[in-house]
């Protein structure tokens, strides 16, 4: 299999979080969000990251990546067996896409860490103020009332768990913590998950393609031995818009 997309993405991150909790070999186009062809328009009419290539199946949105892993390969359950906790656990993770990605993506971590670097511009700082008295406060609020104390949402970690902490590692790349005093059992939570080896082990190729500029990360990911397609499918072009969902 093989996966569009950037490491820093959260939404990316899911699916590979996923991918290696079930043991599942891949390799990744590492694009740039905001960069794209033609050639990524015609497997992701959306323009957006992740995409998943099984073969000759093409299937975009980490959400239904995820669900697709789940129902076609064995390994380490992404959902929860009971029905109503798989709803939960659908129901969590759309709210860590839309409105923690709308909190901690573009409230925060697109305005302080990607628009100075894809467009030489600073961030809207008034929105960035509004994040962090407002909105992440109310986001972690909620958190703190769904997520256990010890161990993970449903017994062993899955999709949920991982959807949810995804988006902090991001936030913390734009220099949010949360406060451990205000809201200790969601900061136990995300560190336990991102500690968990399905997350802690893509770090260093985050951390390698963070640190350069897009024209050197493919080098960069390649020294730390990442599993990177022969050929990318991204261009320099930041007018083709790839987004990320």
């Amino acid at each position: 299999m093989k996966i569009v997309g950037s490491y820093v993405s959260p939404y990316v991150r899911k699916v590979l979080a996923c991918l290696n909790l079930k043991g599942l070999a891949y390799e990744i186009d590492p694009i740039t969000p905001f960069f794209g062809g033609d050639d990524f328009e015609r497997i992701s009419p959306l323009r957006r990251i992740p995409v998943l290539l099984d073969g000759d199946f093409a299937l975009c949105d980490s959400s239904v990546i995820c669900q697709y892993l789940e129902e076609a390969y064995l390994g380490h359950p992404l959902f929860p067996a009971d029905p109503k906790d798989r709803a939960w656990a659908r129901w969590l993770e759309e709210f860590a896409d839309t409105r923690m990605g709308d909190v901690f993506i573009w409230g925060l971590f697109y305005q302080k860490a990607v628009h100075p670097v894809v467009w030489g511009e600073p961030g809207d700082a008034a929105r960035v103020e509004k994040t962090l008295i407002e909105d992440a406060p109310r986001v972690l609020d909620y958190l703190e009332g769904q997520l256990p104390g010890e161990g993970f949402l449903f017994g062993d970690i899955g999709l949920a768990d991982i959807s949810i902490a995804s988006f902090f590692r991001n936030a913390a790349y734009a220099g949010f913590a949360i406060d451990p005093v205000r809201w200790p059992k969601t900061a136990a939570h995300v560190e336990r998950t991102l500690g968990h080896a399905c997350l802690a082990d893509l770090l260093p190729f985050e951390d390698a393609q963070r640190s350069v500029a897009p024209a050197g990360r493919r080098a960069a990911l390649q020294a730390l031995g990442a599993p990177l397609v022969a050929e990318s499918l991204g261009t320099r072009d930041p007018r083709k818009g790839v987004m990320t969902l």
